[in-house]
């Protein structure tokens, strides 16, 4: 699934004073997207849980209509209830959807046999390939390397997000999976390392904001330039970690908003971001700009100087 490799952004949904879809601003995240690899609609970020099917399979459409330069598209279709997920997979129209972006059943703490079960029917009922999805501090529960493994080997599984945090556990997944299995990041600030022993790529949440800078970090360090990627992502990391200081996609949609894109607001039990994480946001994003004019500016200087 050479369709997923590189940078994903994890799209949000953005709602209206009313909180319902703003579809006009999801429109400009589409647009302000475009360059990505490919997207993901109803993750986590896009508070699926507080969305019901009709307005998931709503937006669906809406990307599917709205995908200037015909990029992949994943869709977010799990949960913990393992006969209702495989009606959804047998029901719902999921043409033009490339993937099915499918998180470890949450909140029941499973066995890894019984992960290995839940996503042998997920995977045996699901029309198009299935990307395992590892947030152990969301579900309460690791999918374990060996779990990975054993996953992969199910011809409809080609790689897993995994959002564990954990290094090691990315090498054991490289070394114990098919070479064509994608590992893929699930957390921004630990994509290059993660590349660094195997990993494919990120499905970022940064990338919603910055896709061009993010993406740019991205293709770096998959072309081997770790210190340039590096020192890329050092100019970005004060920026991640206040994006999730008030909770994800809290502090996501706040940066949006700075941006002109959508408004700050988020369903319950999610609150709005405070004024300070706004400010906050506000003023690393000037920073952020202003250092990428810098490096232009001094870029196109050398290159006009060695002439």
């Amino acid at each position: 699934m050479n369709a997923f490799i590189g940078t994903g952004a994890a799209i949000v949904t953005p709602f209206t004073e009313e909180f319902t879809i703003d579809y006009p601003a999801l429109e400009k995240l589409l647009n302000h997207t475009k360059n990505l690899d490919y997207w993901v609609i109803n993750g986590t970020t896009a508070e699926s849980a507080t969305l019901n099917s009709e307005e998931k399979y709503a937006i669906l459409d809406f990307a599917r209509k709205h995908n200037p330069t015909k990029k992949p598209i994943m869709f977010g279709l799990g949960g913990n209830n393992t006969a209702e997920v495989v009606h959804q997979l047998q029901t719902a129209d999921l043409s033009g959807v490339d993937a099915i972006l499918s998180v470890c059943p949450y909140y029941v703490k499973p066995t890894q046999q019984g992960i290995i079960a839940h996503y042998h029917a997920v995977a045996d009922a699901s029309p198009v390939p299935v990307l395992l999805y590892n947030v152990p501090s969301r579900t309460g529960v690791n999918m374990d390397a060996e779990t990975i493994a054993t996953l992969a080997q199910h011809p409809n599984i080609f790689g897993v997000k995994d959002a564990s945090g954990d290094l090691v556990q990315g090498m054991r997944i490289v070394n114990s999976t098919p070479n064509d299995f994608l590992l893929l990041s699930g957390e921004d600030t630990l994509t290059i390392p993660l590349i660094s022993i195997g990993a494919k790529g990120v499905i970022s949440v940064i990338a919603n904001v910055l896709p061009d800078e993010y993406s740019q970090v991205i293709n770096d360090a998959l072309n081997g330039n770790f210190p340039l990627a590096t020192t890329e992502m050092g100019r970005l990391l004060d920026f991640n970690e206040a994006l999730f200081e008030e909770g994800n996609p809290v502090g996501v949609k706040a940066a949006l908003s700075a941006i002109g894109i959508g408004t700050p607001h988020v369903r319950l039990p999610l609150v709005q971001s405070s004024e300070e994480l706004r400010t906050k946001l506000s003023q690393q994003l000037a920073e952020i700009k202003l250092e990428a004019r810098k490096q232009v500016f001094f870029s196109n200087f050398d290159a006009k100087a060695a002439i």
